[in-house]
Parts: structure tokens; C-alpha cells; sequence
């Protein structure tokens, strides 16, 4: 491996002592929670940051599992000497519930009946989500958090904490997100939702001992890296050129390389992650809205403490610029502390998990600052 890496790492397991009280009403028993932590907490426990991860993301952050060839989804972000410095911070990355990656989720067993829970598991929202990561940190003692970082659905966890628990929250970096989903976010998470139910195999979720919905569930993939990329990007990167071949074949074969692209992520995928965790994960991104107002009747952000950085990307239409710059006018009005940024980028929405030295430079002198107020050490 690599000798910036951090090395080898292992995912660690955290049973919730307590039943979580959802939004939707119910409540979720028995939860576990996968994560990782990177670095050495220090002796007075202002060194933490919690990274948040999007959509299809895990608790592998950074580093290598025993006999893997592929680190963890933010290694060029995190490590020692890089941006998020694991020599000088301690980083904990978990998997959010609802999801299949360690962490409770439709695929888990459920103790009362010992067979997966299927659609029997309750929806949860990116606030429940949280509220299970706030668990974690309690559970390894850290009260205030130097930083929460995360790009996408894990922007919109880096908001939700700054909101929901302002005293632990030192400073937030919210990437590549929204305040809320727009009617078009929404509408193509509902197609890629359908793709999936509309499978044969998905048996309204019931599908683990048997065929599961995986050309449903490949079919929703291809759907969202659409969003992902962008019109630059795609152009530069297949054009229409076609995929081994001089000329057309005048059937239903991938004739061009942005279709055989899409076909392999959308089979890839499927080896790796459960169709009913995607219906899950977009449903809760789509109820996600920080524009409302807070259950106790005060307006979002009026109560945050956190010091932000809001960073979009030139070529994200999936969440313009335009929608950074909503959240950022609104944290003004309530007399935040809000740094933001749009960076010139090709590559749409992926940009922020992308190589970038601008991102990378912005990141590593805002968390430098950060560390300096919070410690108060010039």
C-alpha cells in the first residue's frame, strides 16, 4: 500500500444501547452502527471530526481492509499529511442506518422474527440517520466535535447536525449539496425507484432468499451516475464513440462507450449493494428539507453555532451552484459565520470525491483554522 496511506484499518461494530425514536413515529430496536476511526484522539478531545457519506458510501473512508486491493472512497482526502491529516486529527466515519454496508438496514436480521426485515424495517429520515451517529459519539466520548464533513447525502448530514445538535458542532463543511431536493432531484429519484419495484424479483421487497431485483436495482444506477456526471464530463470522456467496434451493429447492443460505461456500473453495483437500502437512502434524501422550520418552531439555522464552509462545484447540475448559494443567504440572515467557495470543476456532482487541488487546499486551511479557534492556539 501505498506509504501515504494510512495502512490497514477494520471496521468496528456499535450496538445502540437504546430503541431510536423516529420521525416517521416508530422506533428502531437493536441497532447497530458499522464505523472506523483514523488517528489518536488527544487528551482534551477538541481534535474529532465526523466525515458523512453520500448515497452508496460506507464506513471505509480511508486506508486498506486485510487482503484488498481498493482503499476507502475519500483515501486521496484522508490520511497522514493529507487535507483531512490523520496525524493531527482523529476521524471517525460510520454507515449510516438504513443502509447495507454493517449498519442496520431492510437486509439485517430482525432479532424478533431471526429473517430479514424486508419493508418491515421503518423509513427513517436523514435526522434519524444522525441521531444514530450522535449515539457513536457519545459512545466514544467525545462531547463537541471539531468538525462534521460530507458531500451529497452526506452534506445534507453534515447540515442536519449543525442544526439538530448546535453545541456539538465546532464547524461544518457541507459539499456538493442542497437545502432540499428540487421537484427534478426528486423526480429522478422516483425513476430510479420504480426501475427497482417494477422488477419481477423485488416481490415487494421480499427477495433475499431468493432471485433478487438486480436488473431493476442496475437500471436505478445507471440513473443516478447519469446525475452524477455531467455534459462536459460524459463528452470528454466517450463522446460518441463507439465501444469496440468501427461501426454501428443496428441492434440493442451497447454500440456506444457511454452505454457500455453505464451497464457496467449498473452491474457492478449490484454486487455490492442491497435495492431495497437504495429505495430507503433516496426516499429519506427526498423528505430531507432544511428550509422548514425546526419541531420546536424556530426558523433552520437559527439556532447554529457551527462556522461553515459551503463548497459547489461549476458543473453540478444535480445541486447548482445556485442551490449553495440559497443555503449560504440563509445562514447569513441568521448572522452565521459562513465561508463559501464554487470551484471550477468538469467532472459534475462526483467532483468533490475527485482529485482536486483547490478542494483539497480550501479543506486543509479551513480545518487548520478551525483547530486553531477551537483550541485557542494561534
Amino acid at each position: 500500500m501505498p506509504p501515504e496511506s494510512i495502512g490497514q484499518v477494520t471496521t468496528q461494530f456499535f450496538n445502540i444501547p437504546t430503541a431510536i425514536t423516529l420521525e416517521s413515529g416508530g422506533t428502531l430496536k437493536h441497532t447497530i452502527i458499522a464505523y472506523e476511526t483514523y488517528g489518536s484522539l488527544n487528551s482534551d478531545k477538541s481534535n474529532a471530526i465526523l466525515i458523512c457519506h453520500a448515497l452508496s458510501g460506507d464506513a471505509h473512508v480511508a486506508g486498506y481492509h486485510e487482503n484488498a486491493a481498493k482503499p476507502g472512497w475519500w483515501e486521496i482526502m484522508v490520511g497522514p499529511g493529507k487535507p483531512i491529516d490523520t496525524d493531527r486529527f482523529f476521524v471517525i466515519c460510520s454507515n449510516i442506518i438504513g443502509s447495507c454496508m454493517g449498519s442496520s438496514g431492510p437486509s439485517s436480521i430482525n432479532p424478533a422474527t431471526e429473517e430479514p426485515y424486508a419493508l418491515t424495517f421503518p423509513l427513517v429520515t436523514v435526522g434519524d440517520m444522525v441521531k444514530a451517529q450522535k449515539q457513536l459519539v457519545d459512545f466514544l466520548e467525545i462531547p463537541k466535535l471539531l468538525s462534521v464533513i460530507g458531500g451529497s447525502i452526506g452534506g445534507m448530514q453534515t447540515l442536519e447536525w449543525s442544526v439538530r445538535y448546535p453545541e456539538m458542532v465546532f464547524s461544518a463543511v457541507p459539499l456538493a449539496t442542497t437545502l432540499r431536493h428540487s421537484a427534478l432531484g426528486i423526480a429522478f429519484n422516483e425513476v430510479a425507484r420504480q426501475s427497482i419495484m417494477a422488477d419481477p424479483n423485488w416481490n415487494n421487497g421480499n427477495y433475499y432468499a431468493a432471485k433478487k431485483p438486480d436488473l431493476g436495482l442496475a437500471v436505478a444506477r445507471m440513473i443516478g451516475h447519469i446525475t452524477y456526471l455531467s455534459d462536459e464530463s460524459m463528452r470528454n470522456k466517450f463522446g460518441r464513440r463507439l465501444q469496440n467496434k468501427t461501426d454501428f451493429s443496428f441492434n440493442f447492443d451497447a454500440d456506444f462507450q457511454v452505454e457500455s460505461y453505464l451497464r457496467y456500473q449498473g452491474s457492478k453495483f449490484v454486487n455490492r449493494f442491497d435495492a431495497n437500502s437504495f429505495l430507503y437512502i433516496t426516499k429519506a434524501a427526498d423528505y430531507f428539507d432544511m428550509t422548514l422550520t425546526q419541531k420546536d418552531g424556530t426558523p433552520s439555522f437559527s439556532g447554529a453555532k457551527a462556522k461553515y464552509l459551503v463548497v459547489s462545484f461549476t458543473s453540478d447540475w444535480l445541486y447548482p451552484t445556485r442551490k449553495s448559494k440559497a443555503m449560504v443567504k440563509l445562514m447569513k440572515k441568521h448572522e452565521i459565520d459562513v465561508s463559501f467557495c464554487e470551484i471550477e470543476a468538469q467532472w459534475g456532482h462526483d467532483a468533490f470525491l475527485l482529485p482536486n487541488d483547490r478542494l483539497s487546499s480550501l479543506l486543509k486551511g479551513f480545518l487548520e483554522r478551525m483547530a486553531s479557534e477551537f483550541t485557542g492556539v494561534s
